[in-house]
């Protein structure tokens, strides 16, 4: 019998991220980060001045994720980051740039 696919406890946060995040490369710095930390998922701007994204992956990931958008170099851009739990689906198969 098998394993599961996975070592730990999948899930998806919804981040609205506020301060100096447009204009300066955040969504590709996002996108980055996504890839070396393995969550999947899209990173957006929108109109308001926030960066938006949705993020799927292993919990530890996801920390991990989180933790180095926080603390890399374009991490002192950023005034606010609004973080909701989400269900995980399953549905991001890569993380990409939404315009």
């Amino acid at each position: 019998m098998q394993g599961p696919l996975y070592k730990g406890v999948m899930k998806g946060y919804h981040l609205y991220v506020s301060g100096d995040v447009q204009q300066v490369g955040f969504r590709w710095y996002t996108r980055q980060i996504a890839q070396e930390t393995g969550v999947y998922g899209w990173v957006k701007n929108l109109d308001d001045g926030r960066v938006e994204i949705m993020v799927e992956g292993e919990e530890a990931a996801l920390d991990s994720f989180l933790q180095k958008i926080q603390n890399g170099y374009l991490g002192k851009n950023i005034s606010e980051i609004n973080k909701f739990d989400q269900l995980y689906t399953g549905r991001f198969t890569s993380f990409k740039i939404t315009f």
